[in-house]
């Protein structure tokens, strides 16, 4: 039904209704699936994001011990009521954390669009639940919403570290977090398309450098600052503000950006944090390497 943003922009506005329910539609006529099954599988996906959250902000620790426990305290540090920006926004970036912490810990996640990216979406979705008070109909559209975008990010681009950077995970998650955000709050698809936009050209040339390799420093925290950059993207569009490059054109320029990332910032270890002193460190004090033989 639709290749890129452009034709599911049009496709929303000619028929004028939501994406969530362009993307409904390609779903039943790909998978031959009945609408309720299509919505079935959804609020499942929803329901396991939901638990990954409850279960993130109550604490996790990840077997290398590398992270965990920061969704806490960002909890409860909203709760003194004395942050600095606002109190949804922080409640975003902990649930965002949350959910890669459990990540983190081998416990059940929904890759949206991938395991290492996975916080944004129902960190944002979550975190505004209790401001735009949505049913459960609306939540399962957020997330229809998102994974257009995210289809349209994935057959013109990439969404894997491997291949496109850090960009193509927690980008791709943050713009398809904004996209759904601006639907969510009752923009336009339009509007949908310039959140996205927005989004993902500010997290262009992000590199995937994972210390010792795993899925966890800097990636829970780069699912934090995804799910900050699409809760102000989204009020930029929903405020009137454009992207001067259209977002076809936007995740264009990401997919060249990522095939000329050496392969040392594309999710080796070999490059940008991983290779530091630190990291370094922590790579030989997790699986017992003499910090010499490296």
């Amino acid at each position: 039904m639709f290749r890129n943003v452009a034709e599911l922009v049009e496709l929303a506005t000619s028929r004028n209704t939501k994406i969530s329910e362009i993307m409904i539609e390609q779903e039943i006529e790909v998978t031959g699936r009945t609408r309720e099954e299509i919505i079935a599988m959804m609020d499942r996906n929803l329901l396991v994001m939901e638990q990954a959250v409850e279960r993130g902000i109550q604490g996790v620790k990840s077997h290398s011990g590398l992270t965990g426990g920061d969704a806490v305290l960002m909890q409860e540090y909203i709760k003194k009521g004395n942050f600095l920006s606002g109190e949804t926004l922080l409640d975003a970036v902990s649930k965002a954390v949350a959910t890669n912490e459990v990540n983190a810990a081998m416990g059940t996640i929904c890759a949206t669009p991938t395991a290492g990216s996975a916080g944004v979406v129902p960190g944002t979705l979550f975190a505004v639940k209790n401001k735009l008070n949505p049913t459960r109909e609306q939540m399962v559209s957020f997330l229809f919403t998102s994974g257009a975008f995210g289809f349209v990010v994935a057959n013109n681009a990439s969404i894997s570290g491997a291949a496109g950077g850090c960009q193509a995970e927690v980008g791709s998650a943050a713009g398809m977090a904004a996209a759904a955000l601006v639907e969510l709050a009752g923009g336009t698809p339009e509007q949908c398309a310039e959140a996205m936009a927005i989004t993902l050209k500010n997290m262009l040339g992000l590199v995937c450098d994972p210390v010792a390799g795993l899925v966890e420093v800097p990636c829970v925290k780069r699912n934090a600052m995804g799910a900050a950059n699409a809760m102000v993207a989204a009020d930029m569009a929903l405020a009137g503000i454009k992207s001067r490059i259209p977002c076809d054109e936007v995740i264009d320029a990401m997919f060249k950006i990522g095939q000329s990332m050496p392969s040392a910032l594309r999710e080796t270890a070999q490059g940008g944090l991983a290779a530091t002193p630190t990291g370094r460190e922590l790579e030989a004090k997790i699986f017992g390497i003499p910090l010499t033989k490296q």
